[in-house]
């Protein structure tokens, strides 16, 4: 599908600012790089972006972990191959990213701050907030990270 707006160039310093966010999660956030990448790689699930589907799934393969918990992201409710901090993190990907069907439920976000601290929880949602930007970049624009000369998201 040939892009409807090339909106890396036409907003270059939005797209910096993304990038700038995405380096603060990847780099400062004091989450692990592994359960940020299955957190991005299940809202983009989610959404249908076959982008970002294919970017997370590659980084999770750089980080070694095993096909069984990529590939059990889409239903990772009836595999054991996930912590409860992974789980937790994992629910609240799905309430954030599912946000207009009765917002984020109080069980939800309680099983979260059973396992992140209040720092760690803002920056999970930033991290699950950002991939749904990109995802809505990519999806709607017709046009994907890198294609057309468009920002990669890290």
């Amino acid at each position: 599908m040939a892009g409807r707006l090339e909106y890396g160039k036409l907003a270059p310093e939005g797209m910096a600012r993304m990038s700038a966010l995405e380096h603060y999660l990847n780099t400062a956030s004091g989450l692990e790089r592994v359960l940020l990448d299955m957190v991005r790689l299940r809202a983009s699930l989610m959404n249908g972006c076959e982008y970002c589907i294919a970017l997370h799934t590659a980084e999770l393969k750089k980080q070694h972990e095993p096909e069984e918990r990529i590939a059990g992201l889409g239903d990772w409710r009836g595999s054991s191959a996930y912590t409860q901090r992974e789980r937790a993190a994992l629910a609240w990907t799905e309430a954030v990213t599912n946000i207009q069907d009765g917002h984020a439920p109080d069980a939800v976000y309680d099983e979260v701050r059973a396992h992140f601290s209040d720092v760690e929880t803002a920056n999970l949602t930033l991290a699950i907030t950002t991939i749904n930007a990109w995802n809505r970049l990519a999806i709607s624009m017709g046009n994907y990270p890198g294609h057309a000369g468009e920002a990669v998201p890290s």
